[in-house]
C-alpha cells in the first residue's frame, strides 16, 4: 500500500553536515526527478509536486513500495535529501551553492541536511 507524503527536501541558508550552505534560488527551474531510497536504485514512488518557497526546496509524493510506505507511515523513515550537480557555488567558511542541476529526491534514514524531513504523511 502507497503512502502519500510532503515536507522540504532542502532547506535554505542552514549548513549540512558536510559543510555545504544551499542558497534560495538554487533550485530555480528544477523539474520531474525520481524519488530513490538512500540516493540509490530504482525509483520507489513518485515526486508530484517540487518547487522552492521561502524556507526552503518543498516537495509532496507518493511512496509506493510497501515496506518503505509503512515505515513512513510510522514515523520510523522522515529524512529527506537532494542528489545534484553543482553549478554555480562560492566556497568560504562554508561552499555556498547558487545553483544546481537537482537529479534526484531521496528518503533517507539520516539526511544531511538534519531540517531536511517529512512532516506531513497521508493516505
Amino acid at each position: 500500500m502507497s503512502v502519500a507524503f510532503a515536507g522540504y527536501a532542502a532547506v535554505f541558508d542552514r549548513v549540512d553536515r558536510a559543510g555545504d550552505l544551499m542558497r534560495r534560488g538554487a533550485f530555480a527551474g528544477a523539474g520531474a526527478v525520481p524519488l530513490l531510497w538512500q540516493h540509490r536504485g530504482q525509483a520507489i514512488g513518485t515526486i508530484e509536486a517540487i518547487g522552492e518557497d521561502a524556507r526552503g526546496l518543498r516537495v509532496s509524493g507518493r511512496v509506493d513500495d510497501a515496506e518503505l510506505a509503512a515505515l513512513v507511515r510510522g514515523g520510523a523513515v522522515a529524512g529527506l535529501s537532494v542528489g545534484y550537480r553543482a553549478v554555480a557555488a562560492t566556497q568560504g567558511a562554508y561552499r555556498e551553492l547558487t545553483a544546481v542541476d537537482l537529479v534526484e529526491v531521496s528518503l533517507v534514514a539520516v539526511p544531511m541536511q538534519p531540517l531536511a524531513r517529512v512532516d506531513l504523511v497521508g493516505g
